[in-house]
């Protein structure tokens, strides 16, 4: 008996209300309760957690389960030293660490930006964001080759737009696609570097072939950033040709989108 006592894991000052759940506490309160102590002790096993939140260990297998679904821990097969049965251990996956638990790497990349502007001044933060841009631009390229049809193209990069979390949707306007992101990841320092959303727009239009015109901006407190598409495919250059004087351009704002760059 006392050996036993032993092995239950014991709980810790903060952890009082997660000891003394009762049966009536939500069940989302016990699953924040569980990636908490995932997050605070490491990957343990269901009986742990339950003898550190006072639960059953099938209610806490529960849980994890609802939990793995969501793709919030994962769990890995251990086996103990001697004869003993293989474990099943719950961590937390990359996920979790990122959506449960902030993290200050938009404050981290702004003042590191801010930095380089104080030590050489605001064109190399310029030319950082634009190397930026240019890198993923030939990432996409492979993905949306100039002869895929623009719809097509326009569901490839939907896709990888959404993996980056910048929570997009398609719609369709008469004879205009138009794509709208709801999010932007990079939106702290967007607001301070507007090269960003600039070069993002750009490489829309090389990227999709034809002209582009941004509707609505994140990073002027509108509620998007909306971009209207033409129909009609642009001239897509060749490294080093230089766009004739009477082409359409691939790419420009509103006037009160532009407006609003001006103001911030």
């Amino acid at each position: 008996m006392t050996s036993q006592l032993r092995d239950v894991p014991q709980r810790e000052a903060g952890e009082r209300d997660a000891a003394e759940l009762d049966p009536g506490t939500p069940p989302e309160r016990t699953k924040t309760r569980l990636l908490e102590l995932l997050k605070r002790h490491g990957p343990q096993t269901a009986q742990d957690l339950a003898g550190r939140l006072q639960i059953t260990s099938p209610a806490a297998r529960r849980h994890l389960t609802d939990l793995q679904a969501q793709g919030l821990v994962q769990v890995q097969v251990e086996k103990p030293g001697g004869r003993g049965r293989p474990q099943h251990v719950f961590g937390l996956t990359e996920h979790a660490e990122e959506r449960t638990f902030p993290r200050t790497y938009a404050s981290l990349c702004l003042d590191v930006l801010e930095s380089v502007s104080d030590l050489y001044g605001r064109d190399a933060v310029d030319e950082v964001l634009q190397a930026r841009s240019d890198r993923l631009e030939t990432l996409l390229r492979e993905l949306l080759p100039p002869e895929m049809p623009l719809a097509e193209k326009l569901r490839h990069l939907t896709g990888v737009l959404t993996e980056l979390g910048f929570a997009p949707h398609l719609e369709r306007e008469g004879e205009h696609w138009v794509l709208v992101q709801g999010n932007c990841p990079n939106l702290q320092v967007a607001r301070h570097f507007k090269v960003m959303c600039g070069a993002e727009l750009a490489m829309y239009a090389k990227l999709l072939g034809v002209p582009v015109t941004r509707e609505e901006h994140l990073a002027c407190g509108q509620p998007s950033c909306r971009y209207r598409l033409a129909e009609e495919a642009a001239p897509i250059l060749k490294p080093g040709e230089v766009r004739p004087e009477n082409a359409p351009p691939t790419s420009h704002s509103t006037a009160s989108e532009a407006s609003c760059s001006e103001a911030t």
